[in-house]
């Protein structure tokens, strides 16, 4: 069951990453208040995709290096 969860958790991050590498480049285009955003705006909006990405990688890491390190 751990496998489950540390695959699950996997692909969870792995979809987080994706709207944070092609995300804001079709943001940016699509939507003008995204383009209007200051640099801290930008950092931050990063900054919270990132939490929410490291929030699965951490723990699925975790969990698979215990279950099969």
């Amino acid at each position: 069951m751990k496998g489950f969860y540390t695959i699950l958790l996997l692909i969870v991050s792995n979809v987080f990453m994706t709207f944070a590498w092609y995300g804001h480049l079709k943001m940016k285009q699509e939507y003008s208040w995204f383009a209007a955003l200051p640099l801290i705006g930008v950092i931050t909006f990063s900054w919270i995709i990132a939490f929410f990405e490291y929030s699965c990688q951490i723990p699925a890491n975790r969990i698979g290096f215990i279950g099969n390190g």
